[in-house]
């Protein structure tokens, strides 16, 4: 029982940043119907970013605060710059996918030239090493960390979404686009602040990521692909759906693991997403989307 405890708690650990990663995914899919695969590659470069400043002894705060700001620039940025005027000229939604597609090969190409490809360890005040007692169960100060910065995360996008004027303008414009422009809601600003927020919960999951693996120009790449897994399994126009999914898939890596075999463990998510589509293609907490024209 103890060991199953274990497991789960570094289940739930891991699930916390897939729970980031793909509150992000569906956050874009949700306003634009583009899934965003330069997701990873945009939390790269921001905690490089976050890399060269506490690498010179820049607080902590500072270092987050700016990878945090480039994350979000990057993501606005291509979105105004290239996917405003591919829509104006007629891109279909394939298109616009695989112009995220070469804004990630850009990202990558740009963090080797600047950073370098041998992986580097991220200087992080957060102790993976240190470790407290809670019950049953033993947990790194890191852990502890990352649950709350999973945590925090989910519910600061939940009371922006629900909560606020802005997050109503972000509800209607994700359901009806022609409509909101109607109303006069400044739908090019929503979508916007979608990508920004969206770049950033992606950010604070490479920055948490970082301290227990090596920093390098593809560390991104594994975290992503679970994370649009538990996008897939939660549902990708559901945010609770997203973090139901990414809780659910961490903690069956963690125990498939501990109690079957360690290499089947990073197959486990992509077998989650056939199962899932076979069996209810909108996901646990989606719902079939439906278009009027």
């Amino acid at each position: 029982m103890e060991r199953l405890l274990q497991y789960a708690l570094t289940g739930l650990s891991a699930g916390s940043l897939y729970a980031l990663v793909a509150l992000g995914i569906v956050l874009i899919y949700r306003s634009t119907r583009v899934l965003n695969f330069a997701h990873g590659d945009i939390a790269t470069v921001a905690t490089f970013v976050a890399f060269t400043m506490l690498t010179r002894r820049l607080p902590f705060w500072a270092a987050l605060g700016a990878s945090l700001l480039t994350g979000a620039l990057v993501g606005v940025a291509f979105y105004l710059v290239v996917l405003v005027r591919a829509q104006r000229r007629g891109a279909n939604l394939l298109g616009m996918v695989i112009l995220t597609l070469g804004l990630a090969l850009i990202i990558q190409g740009v963090v080797v030239y600047v950073w370098g490809a041998e992986p580097v360890s991220l200087p992080f005040p957060i102790s993976d090493t240190r470790t407290y007692s809670v019950g049953l169960v033993v947990v790194s100060q890191l852990s502890l960390a990352t649950m709350a910065a999973g945590l925090l995360g989910s519910v600061g996008l939940y009371v922006l979404v629900q909560r606020t004027r802005l997050g109503l303008a972000m509800r209607a414009t994700s359901e009806n686009l022609m409509a909101a422009q109607t109303l006069g809601i400044p739908t090019r600003l929503v979508l916007s602040v979608s990508w920004a927020v969206a770049s950033a919960l992606g950010v604070v999951a490479g920055i948490f990521l970082a301290p227990a693996l090596l920093l390098d120009p593809f560390f991104m790449l594994d975290p992503f692909l679970k994370g649009f897994a538990a996008a897939v399994l939660g549902g990708l126009n559901s945010l609770p759906g997203a973090v139901v999914g990414a809780l659910i898939l961490g903690v069956a890596e963690s125990l498939t693991g501990a109690y079957l075999t360690i290499q089947f463990k990073n197959t486990l998510a992509f077998v989650i997403i056939i199962v899932v589509l076979l069996v209810r293609p909108e996901g646990l907490l989606g719902r079939e989307f439906k278009e009027r024209v």
